[in-house]
Parts: C-alpha cells; structure tokens; sequence
C-alpha cells in the first residue's frame, strides 16, 4: 500500500508580506512538498486578492494552486507542516479524483512563477535603488541648503560692520558742511 499514490488539489494563500520575497515562497511551497516526498504535477499562480477579512493582519494575498501525487499517508504530514508555517495564511487540500492527469499538467506554470519572482526581485532592487538616490538627492539639497544658510551668516556678519563703519564716515561729513 505504501506504492499507492493519489493526485491531490491544493490552493494556498501566501500573505503579501512573504510574497515581497516571491521566489521564495514559491521555493518554501515546493520544500513543503519534499518532505512528504510528493511528485508536484502542476504549480501556478492562480491570483492575487484583497481578502475578504484580515488573516494574520494581511488584506492581501496570493493564491497558488498545486497538483501533486503523494502517498495518502502523507496529508496530514503536509496539513500539519502548512499549519506551523509563517508564509502560508491558509491552504485546501482536497482528492483531485474529478480531475485526469493531462487536466492537471495543462494548468501548470512553473516557469511563470520563476518568470515572476525575477520580475518582483528586479522591481524591489529598482525601487530600493530609487529610494537611495532620493536619499541622496535629499543629502545633496541639504548639503547646498547648509552652504547657502552659511553664506547668508557671513553676508549678514558682514554688513553689520560695514553700516558701522559708515555712519562714522557721515557723522564727519555733516559738522563739515554746516
């Protein structure tokens, strides 16, 4: 019996917060797999939603769905491994006996979840790239600010002086001509 295998159907939702980090997720979705030594027939990407109401905290979330062939014994391991993870909100696993096997590889998209996470992690360095040249721009106005406010101090220093050095200068001049 320990040959039997079964198809499974499973949807699990990932909090937006793991999927900053997509290609990771995706790698700890696949982990959760092998350790129930389960063959994975198809994984995608099925959407991204606001959640109905808050889990854990999050509004929003990614669903994946999965098709895998594993030994019937093992679900619970995988249920127990789902129900301790941080990355996993929630996930459904179901017997995927309404469904043939060709049905199930045609919705596989391995490649599109690779696609993604690359894509996301590209977007993450352009933004984390664009913040620290708005720091720097930020640092650079600041800078000019400081050497601007520090020329106005010495012109300001400087013209006290000179207004004191000139009414001396026309308090001789006016006895002069009276």
């Amino acid at each position: 019996m320990a040959d039997k295998k079964n198809y499974y159907e499973t949807m699990f939702l990932i909090s937006q917060a793991a999927a900053a980090d997509f290609g990771a997720a995706v790698e700890h979705i696949r982990g959760l797999f092998a350790r129930i030594d389960a063959e994975v027939v198809a994984l995608s990407k099925w959407d991204e939603r606001r959640l109905a109401f808050e889990i854990k905290k999050q509004r929003r979330g990614i669903y994946i769905l999965s098709y895998f062939a594993c030994d019937p014994t093992k679900v619970a391991e995988l249920e127990r491994a789902c129900n301790l993870s941080d990355q996993v909100l929630r996930f459904m696993c179901v017997k995927a006996d309404h469904l043939t096997l060709e049905e199930m590889q045609t919705s596989d998209d391995q490649q599109g979840l690779a696609d993604e996470a690359k894509l996301r992690e590209q977007q993450a360095a352009e933004s984390a790239k664009r913040t620290s040249s708005a720091k720097s721009r930020t640092e650079q106005e600041e800078e000019e600010a400081a050497k601007a406010a520090a020329e106005a101090a010495k012109t300001a220093a400087a013209e006290p002086q000179a207004d004191a050095e000139e009414a001396p200068k026309a308090e001789e001049a006016a006895p002069a001509e009276a």
